[in-house]
């Protein structure tokens, strides 16, 4: 679930959100620390303190713990990264930055192609701050993407992502770190990217539980939140729900539109050729024939929101 186009974006906003500060002060400018203009809300619709929303800039509280910070996130090795990121924690359990590490090593794990270190990396990010969408989202596609039907926790795991996706989009408003003068088509970017790879996320899920029908509003969605920059993977996706509620003219639509976005020669573009000739038969013979293949038909590409996060993390503004 690739959403390259608001990767340079969020790298941009995240990098931002560490580093603009009012020196006198120690938070944004113009906004005092804290503040929120609404409140966020945690998987399971609970409500979360409202330092978690999008106007606070984390801040380290000594000049013990900024070291420390610049230290930890300047590790490149994805074990490292974890591994600093652990013994930052341990050792500053009440500091605001505990979750960037934490979202650094989601990044450099998913860089790797390590989805099962990369989601439990992301569980401890959203144990510090349950409503930030950035390892939400991460965490939730890396399960949707990786779950077998073979799994012994296969309906926990894709509870899970459900549940993850939905506060993502849930918290898009009120859950980044976003300091006030961040360039507002960056933002905007961003907060599409996330919606659209969380709409699609409850897609796959639902089709892994053949609840097709959801599975297509879901899609649609996704489809609808991303028309200025298309994913073609999306489109398949929303194809192969169409075809399993026998609604044929429209997944073969939805499977052009996959073939037209594709690159050529790609995994997606080959599947939705494979789609597009079925569903053409099906279509001539004018009646019904097997269900269309299931859930994962498109790859699973890069994780977007992680993928974002800096290699050099701006570190915090050190206090005053």
């Amino acid at each position: 679930m690739k959403l390259s186009f608001a990767i340079a974006a969020l790298l941009v906003v995240a990098s931002m959100a560490m580093a603009q500060t009012n020196p006198q002060t120690g938070s944004p400018s113009g906004q005092a620390q804290g503040q929120s203009t609404s409140k966020p809300v945690a998987p399971g619709g609970a409500p979360a303190k409202p330092a978690s929303g999008a106007s606070r800039v984390p801040q380290a509280k000594s000049q013990e713990e900024f070291n420390a910070y610049k230290d930890a996130s300047a590790k490149t090795d994805p074990a490292e990264a974890a591994a600093a990121a652990d013994a930052f924690a341990a050792k500053f359990p009440n500091s605001d930055l505990r979750e960037f590490l934490y979202v650094r090593a989601i990044t450099l794990y998913q860089q790797k192609d390590d989805a099962e270190r990369e989601i439990a990396m992301g569980r401890k990010a959203i144990a510090i701050d349950p409503t930030d969408p950035r390892p939400l989202i991460s965490v939730a596609s890396a399960l949707a993407e990786t779950t077998r039907d073979t799994d012994l926790d296969r309906q926990d795991r894709l509870n899970e992502a459900a549940k993850y996706a939905q506060a993502a989009i849930d918290n898009i408003d009120t859950g980044l770190y976003i300091p006030p003068n961040a360039p507002p088509d960056q933002v905007a970017a961003v907060k599409t990217s996330i919606v659209a790879m969380g709409y699609e996320t409850l897609g796959v899920v639902q089709i892994n539980q053949k609840n097709y029908a959801a599975a297509e509003q879901n899609l649609q969605k996704a489809v609808d939140a991303r028309k200025a920059s298309p994913d073609a993977s999306v489109y398949l996706r929303l194809s192969v729900a169409q075809d399993n509620l026998t609604k044929y003219p429209q997944a073969l639509d939805s499977a052009n539109k996959a073939a037209q976005l594709a690159p050529p020669g790609s995994v997606v573009q080959n599947l939705a050729k494979q789609q597009q000739a079925r569903l053409q038969k099906l279509i001539a013979a004018g009646s019904p024939a097997s269900p269309a293949p299931p859930a994962t038909t498109a790859p699973a590409p890069a994780n977007p929101a992680t993928t974002a996060q800096p290699s050099n993390t701006t570190p915090p503004a050190t206090p005053h």
